[in-house]
């Protein structure tokens, strides 16, 4: 029996580049999303996993509904054909300035079961400092769409440090969203990188504030009945994102397109940025370029620790011969400090905790 394997299709186009975002996207036209959709259908047939059960399907971007519900849909028959689906998850993200009604409805029609919304804000100013194209009232819409045609399972994206945002429009966001039919939320920090407009115009995040913002979210979410089960997500009645775990639990993934990544039998690569280069392969899959090896003790360490089920000792000294009486004891002070809790032999970081993920990992897997 093969290990199940999650695909995951990257779908580089964007209406406009979001000053924030440092993700590798294009401006469509519409020969490219014909031959970007035969790249991936040449992309897919051609790997020698098909053998292996699929059971999570995700596209991102970008913003992969821009490739039109027709294009989207012969990927997924491509990928099914190819694959051995068994009742995968299946996941689009979506933007609610470029999907209509009928569009969600046409996807749910062709297999997509999951839908994750780049919403970021319930406030219209904030959407606007984030150069986003659709307003509040829009992205309530395509939710309430979304709902109609026949999604159970609906994320939305929300975003924490937005220019003159403060706790009390972030619980305006989340009293937003905590009124639409949503099943999960994902809350990201802003983080300034190089190479984006932010950047360039000297954006800064401050760090007091976030961390505010950050407690505040966890607390308000919860309350609505989103269960934190990672740094960044929360879930409703247990609609955890199937694809994002493998990630973090050293599942096994494949990734199709341009700087997309995958991790296959303890290894890592990658397709390089640049689409030409990927519609005019034969083959695409052959542009990808080894990235190391992967699934060592210290990332599987710190991959669980982004979890709030957080580390299970015993699993970790059985796989990987791990000397948990250190981690143990390194996690004493931890605890006292409110940062790491011990909780059925795991070690898992709160919320404070989280808001010092990287230093509190550290502590506890490296020595001093």
């Amino acid at each position: 029996m093969h290990d199940s394997l999650g695909l995951y299709i990257h779908v580089p186009f964007c209406l406009s580049k979001c000053p924030y975002c440092d993700f590798y996207s294009v401006n469509p036209d519409e020969g490219a999303l014909t031959a970007y959709t035969d790249a991936v259908c040449r992309a897919l047939s051609s790997v020698e996993y098909s053998s292996n059960p699929v059971d999570t399907v995700y596209f991102g971007g970008g913003t992969p509904v821009l490739l039109g519900e027709k294009n989207l849909s012969r990927i997924l028959e491509t990928a099914e054909k190819h694959f051995c689906f068994t009742e995968p998850e299946v996941t689009i993200e979506a933007n609610p300035a470029a999907v209509k009604a009928s569009g969600l409805a046409s996807l749910r029609c062709s297999g997509f079961n999951r839908v994750s919304f780049g919403v970021q804000s319930g406030v219209d100013a904030e959407l606007a400092a984030l150069g986003r194209l659709h307003t509040s009232a829009e992205a309530r819409q395509s939710i309430l769409d979304a709902n109609k045609a026949g999604f159970q399972n609906i994320s939305a994206d929300l975003m924490l440090g937005i220019p003159h945002q403060d706790t009390e429009s972030l619980a305006r966001s989340i009293d937003f969203l905590g009124e639409l039919p949503l099943s999960h939320v994902s809350a990201y920090m802003l983080k300034i990188e190089e190479n984006t407009a932010f950047y360039k115009l000297g954006a800064s995040v401050d760090d007091d504030a976030l961390s505010d913002m950050y407690l505040c979210a966890v607390k308000k979410l919860g309350g609505l009945g989103f269960r934190q089960y990672e740094i960044s997500n929360f879930a409703k009645n247990s609609a955890v994102s199937r694809h994002n775990l493998k990630y973090w639990t050293l599942g096994e993934y494949l990734g199709a397109g341009p700087s997309a990544h995958s991790f296959i039998a303890g290894r890592r690569f990658f397709i390089p940025r640049g689409i030409k280069a990927f519609i005019e392969a034969e083959n695409p899959m052959s542009l990808a370029v080894p990235d190391g090896d992967g699934g060592g003790f210290e990332e599987y360490a710190m991959l669980r620790l982004r979890l709030c089920e957080g580390l299970h000792l015993a699993e970790a000294a059985e796989k990987y011969g791990a000397d948990t009486e250190k981690i143990t004891k390194k996690a004493k002070p931890l605890i006292k400090s409110g940062l790491v809790k011990m909780e059925n032999g795991a070690v898992s970081l709160t919320p404070r905790g989280f808001l010092l993920s990287n230093t509190v990992t550290a502590a506890l897997l490296y020595e001093h």
